[in-house]
């Protein structure tokens, strides 16, 4: 299952940066997640079984689906195409090659538990292959 491995990805990288900060559990992540890569519901089934064990089990995962972006050529203007098999422009009608956004993968945050009330948030922007 692809999900489970990006899940793995997701909470070796997570654990791995509350490791170096001195911290024992994450909370939460944060992810960005293009359209197109048709994940979002298969990766919140598989999330929390696949935490169990690490600093992760009980974080919660909050995804931010990025919407499908196209350049048109013949336009000139970035539009939302008529459909994610179908990447014509909704005004031309024209193909276009060039996808903006929609296949993003990418941990933006990952939230720590800290002794305050509130989690720590951390920026991480990385980008998962």
């Amino acid at each position: 299952m692809h999900e489970l491995t990006i899940a793995s990805s997701l909470i070796d990288l997570a654990s791995d940066h509350a490791s170096r900060n001195g911290r024992a559990r994450v909370t939460g992540m944060h992810v960005r997640l293009g359209v197109m890569c048709g994940i979002a519901r298969s990766l919140y089934f598989c999330f929390g079984p696949a935490t169990r064990g690490t600093p992760c089990e009980g974080a919660k995962l909050h995804i931010e689906e990025v919407p499908l972006t196209i350049f048109c050529e013949h336009c000139a203007e970035a539009r939302s195409p008529i459909s994610l098999s179908n990447l014509r422009c909704p005004d031309c009608g024209r193909p276009s090659r060039k996808v903006l956004s929609g296949r993003e993968m990418e941990l933006t945050h990952i939230e720590l538990e800290d002794e305050a009330p509130h989690p720590a948030l951390a920026p991480v922007g990385q980008t998962l292959q």
